[in-house]
């Protein structure tokens, strides 16, 4: 067995062991375990020490996950494999649920990432806690967050630090354009997936959004990583400008709606004109700075150029 552990990962099989072994794994449980989306450093000691010790494990795709069993020298037999994917996972569920109700722990890993996340998973949660039945997650890779936190997402207020996760735009040309008008109207960012075979037509449909920010995340954590920032106008022409840029997997963050520099002013200039008509200059500008927000010495000049055009046009 010895042997065939990678001499890069038989250190981190010794570590997850020590720094994992210790704490309770209990029997009847479903572990939802992330795995890395690119780099197989990305893994995390206690995901390492949960795929050794279940009694099996469910997956996305059994060669693809004995693939990486064996990268990181954990030697599983194909028979303790089960294929639950989006074809199968409600009729593959229900053979999860017998077998966790035996008291069998089974972890569930999707091809990358975290599962459910646009990945087969939710489903087979969902039926699992449908049936009393335990599920503990193990947090780790994810192209959505690891793309949000190297976007630089900054809007007004708390908008900064929200996101909504749309997924796949749809298949479709008409449809997908519906899609695109509907992100326009949200002032968040939204964060998107998609797949190599379509992403010179998203970005075409995405283009309609002008000059907002879109953040592209090309094979995340992978030798050929690739990050830009650009207006939603510029990103057809990215794609075009390299060869290879239409390679890989995709992530794509749609930044917030840039607020516009707002101080009250107009606000402000309005409440300032009605108070006015009944009321002294320093009154109406005191009142209408409370009311607006707007800076009292802007309201002041305003105030004073306002009574001053009054004049004029009386004495006209």
């Amino acid at each position: 067995m010895a042997s065939l552990v990678p001499a890069s990962f038989g250190a981190a099989l010794a570590a997850a062991r020590d720094a994992s072994g210790a704490q309770h794994y209990p029997q009847g449980t479903l572990y939802v375990v992330a795995t890395p989306i690119g780099n197989l450093a990305d893994i995390t000691l206690r995901a390492l020490h949960v795929l050794q010790l279940v009694d099996a494990i469910a997956c996305e795709d059994t060669r693809h996950t004995q693939s990486l069993l064996r990268a990181y020298g954990i030697d599983r037999p194909n028979a303790q494999l089960l294929a639950v994917h989006q074809h199968n996972e409600a009729e593959a569920a229900q053979a999860v649920v017998a077998r966790l109700a035996l008291g069998e722990r089974i972890a569930y890993v999707s091809d990358a990432g975290t599962p459910g996340v646009s990945d087969p998973g939710a489903r087979l949660v969902a039926a699992v806690r449908g049936a009393g039945q335990r599920v503990l997650p193990l947090p780790g890779a994810s192209s959505v967050t690891t793309l949000v936190g190297a976007a630089g997402l900054v809007a007004a207020g708390d908008e900064s630090s929200a996101f909504v996760f749309a997924g796949f735009l749809p298949t479709k040309a008409g449809e997908r354009d519906a899609a695109v008008k509907a992100l326009a109207q949200e002032r968040r960012a939204v964060v998107l997936l998609e797949a190599p075979h379509r992403i010179e037509a998203v970005a075409r449909a995405l283009a309609a959004l002008g000059e907002r920010r879109i953040t592209v995340g090309r094979e995340l954590t992978k030798q050929f990583e690739e990050i830009a920032t650009l207006a939603a106008a510029e990103l057809p022409g990215w794609f075009a400008a390299g060869r290879d840029r239409t390679r890989g997997e995709f992530a794509l963050v749609l930044h917030p709606v840039a607020a516009a520099a707002d101080d009250g002013s107009a606000e402000g200039e309005r409440v300032l004109r009605l108070l006015l008509a009944e009321l002294p200059v320093k009154t109406a500008v005191r009142l209408a700075a409370e009311i607006s927000g707007a800076p009292r010495n802007a309201l002041y000049e305003t105030a004073l150029r306002i009574r001053n055009d009054d004049e004029d046009e009386g004495g006209a």
